[in-house]
């Protein structure tokens, strides 16, 4: 244990963020640099180190949050990047990005506010690139198999640098210009820098992964083709197709899908344009859906410039405080004030868009919305609550509904889907076509990112023992296991 009474001494801290005045100025992350590692240690000396750690099974990645703890305590930087990294690839993505199921799941969680496990993780991280302690693992054999892996989101990712690792010839697939999937293009600059995603690239590079980038299988290689040309195939793909909202108005000019307008924000950033093709910039921006991807428009909408930014959300606004039916240690829906709402923007809940009126050119100018509310289990309109607002630029956030098959990539390959319409699995992430496994949002449906690096991690195990017939990369997760983080 690292602080006996660390506990009861020590009160939660978290990361500073800059003043807001200042960070909409720029696209750099929010929180101020360095502020965390004055304090890390005293909070990582309030983890209890439990009986039971609840946090692990709060955590799909099984992180070992109590051992690098302790570890971060006695600022045994070194043992703590190596315990890290023992469940996780990329933990600086996870520290920035995940929402921190293993906080809910804190026992110190029940009677006072959880220990700072998220700000501890990336804390020990970013110290570990600082020192070098992050160096390439490249293989000390090969195994003369090869294998193909499609999207180099974070699930693409782990699955390619396990598979390497364990000596097989792995080249990634990409669509986009970039690697890096929704880390690049959908995560917007202020929550991750993308000079983490660089050098993990430039470090996996060096293990020996190769990248392969604007080639989308399906349309540019036949998927059956990409089969027979390797071993074993990981489909990463993501479930990328964005749900549309139907109503009367969505052909009006100036209505994007979120998906449609934070990647040409990020290809600003790495300077591929001078302005951003859509811009927010001057005019009265609406953001429809309340989740992350929401708040990621909200906050890029502000550094554009927009005049008024408002973000709509269908269902009543979550609490402040756990509800009845979500009882430590699940996780539970509450109500979230991000960097992007501290910045600015209305956050309107329990409202349905029912259609938007445009201009004589064709350009959207107001969004007409009706208040909604649960009755008998169903959500009802509200009578005589219908209003407009202006919506000179308006954001669909509303989630994604599964992986794409317009490019050919499930027919050509043949593969099944499950009742959801994802690529159905069995328990080694391995499809109905011999040879080709699923790995994070194209397999289990739009989830955490922690969720998609633990499939990641699983699923190269399923190859390797596919290739080899045995494994010594860790055991998978279930596909069907929701653990504690639904």
């Amino acid at each position: 244990m690292a602080d006996p009474k660390g506990f009861l001494t020590t009160g939660r801290e978290v990361a500073k963020t800059r003043p807001v005045g200042e960070r909409l100025k720029d696209w750099n992350e929010v929180y101020v640099p360095g502020s965390l590692l004055p304090i890390i240690s005293k909070q990582a000396g309030r983890c209890m180190d439990c009986g039971i750690p609840f946090c692990h099974n709060g955590c799909p990645l099984g992180n070992l949050i109590p051992e690098w703890n302790d570890y971060a305590y006695r600022e045994d930087w070194q043992a703590a990047s190596e315990r890290l990294h023992a469940t996780n690839n990329f933990p600086e993505f996870t520290g920035r990005l995940c929402p921190a199921p293993c906080e809910s799941a804190c026992v110190l969680g029940i009677n006072q506010p959880a220990v700072t496990i998220k700000n501890v993780e990336v804390s020990i991280i970013d110290k570990a690139w600082d020192t070098g302690d992050v160096r390439p693992q490249a293989p000390d054999r090969l195994s003369g198999k090869t294998v193909a892996v499609i999207g180099s989101g974070p699930a693409g990712l782990a699955a390619a640098q396990q598979l390497t690792r364990a000596g097989h010839t792995v080249a990634v697939y990409e669509r986009a210009d970039r690697i890096g999937g929704l880390l690049r293009y959908g995560i917007p600059e202020f929550k991750m820098e993308k000079v983490h995603i660089n050098r993990r690239i430039e470090q996996m590079r060096a293990e020996g992964t190769k990248f392969r980038t604007e080639v989308e299988i399906g349309r540019d290689i036949d998927a059956a083709k990409l089969r027979r040309r390797y071993d074993a195939v990981v489909i990463a793909a993501g479930a990328t197709v964005s749900r549309d909202l139907p109503v009367p108005g969505r052909e009006l000019n100036g209505i994007h899908f979120a998906m449609e307008y934070l990647p040409l924000a990020n290809k600003v950033q790495e300077g591929d344009f001078v302005a951003p093709p859509i811009t927010a910039e001057g005019k009265h921006v609406v953001v429809i859906g309340g989740g992350d991807t929401g708040a990621d428009c909200v906050g890029t909408a502000h550094r554009q410039g927009a005049a008024s930014v408002t973000q709509l959300e269908i269902m009543p606004r979550p609490g402040d405080e756990r509800a009845a039916g979500q009882p430590w240690p699940t996780f539970p829906m509450l109500y979230k004030v991000t960097s992007a709402h501290e910045e600015g923007g209305e956050r309107v809940y329990s409202v349905s868009t029912t259609h938007f009126e445009g201009d004589e050119d064709g350009n959207v100018q107001y969004l007409h919305l009706i208040e909604v509310e649960f009755v008998d289990g169903k959500l009802t309109q509200k009578p005589a609550t219908e209003r407009r607002i202006p919506a000179q630029l308006v954001t669909l956030a509303m989630g994604f509904t599964g992986t794409d098959q317009a490019n050919g990539l499930v027919e050509q390959f043949g593969l099944e889907l499950d009742e959801r319409g994802n690529v159905a699995r069995d328990a080694d992430f391995a499809t109905n076509v011999d040879g080709v496994f699923v790995a994070g949002d194209a397999g289990r449906g739009q989830s955490l990112i922690v969720w998609a690096i633990a499939e990641g991690r699983s699923a190269a195990r399923g190859v390797d023992r596919f290739l080899t017939g045995a494994s010594e990369l860790p055991a998978p997760i279930r596909p069907t296991d929701r653990a504690l983080t639904v």
